[in-house]
């Protein structure tokens, strides 16, 4: 008997545990998102002409997204990969894109790899935020 209340002891334990978790992530999804300090910057990069080509499966391009935070949703991004991951779109054929990720700014130069915040904000003449 010791055993089976322990065993309902714990169990009762972890489905509050599990509700709790569910209760704060449905708070927290309904919270309203404070702009990131990057927001702006972004938002610069797309009204400059600024392009962020890439593909999904690219690991310096995720790395590059990740640098933005919450403000990597305002990216001038372009996906250049099929879904399957084995060709490039046309978009990207007729851009003659030939890594990922390559940035392309509105003077027409590109330059392709992962670049800094500060080396994107010196290209396109974008402030970043201090």
């Amino acid at each position: 008997m010791n055993g089976r209340l322990a065993y309902c002891l714990i169990t009762v334990i972890v489905i509050f545990a599990v509700a709790g978790g569910v209760l704060v992530w449905i708070y927290q999804k309904n919270q309203p998102s404070t702009p990131s300090t990057l927001d702006a910057f972004v938002k610069c990069l797309e009204d400059k002409g600024v392009k962020f080509y890439g593909a999904f499966w690219c690991p310096h391009c995720q790395r590059e997204k990740a640098l933005f935070g919450s403000s990597e949703k305002y990216l001038p991004y372009v996906e250049c990969s099929t879904p399957d991951g084995n060709d490039q779109l046309q978009v990207c054929i007729q851009e003659n894109i030939k890594a990922y990720p390559t940035w392309q700014f509105s003077d027409g130069s590109r330059q392709e790899g992962e670049l800094t915040l500060r080396e994107l904000s010196e290209k396109s003449g974008c402030q970043l935020s201090q």
